[in-house]
């Protein structure tokens, strides 16, 4: 028993997520990640190695 108050918080508390929408700070959040540049198109699958690949697949993707 007791559970009716914490289920009516966690209701409410969902429904304000669920319904509200707030402001977002864009430019904050660039500055927090601070992510100053952007990836050019494949950039980041360039670094990635996967250690699984038989060795001549790798050895194409360096070529």
């Amino acid at each position: 028993m007791g559970r009716g108050r914490a289920k009516a918080k966690q209701t409410k508390v969902a429904r304000e997520l669920k319904y509200s929408s707030p402001t977002m700070d864009l430019d904050a959040l660039q500055r927090e990640i601070g992510s100053g540049t952007a990836l050019h198109d494949g950039e980041a699958e360039d670094d990635f190695v996967d250690r699984w690949a038989p060795d001549d697949v790798e050895d194409d993707r360096r070529r």
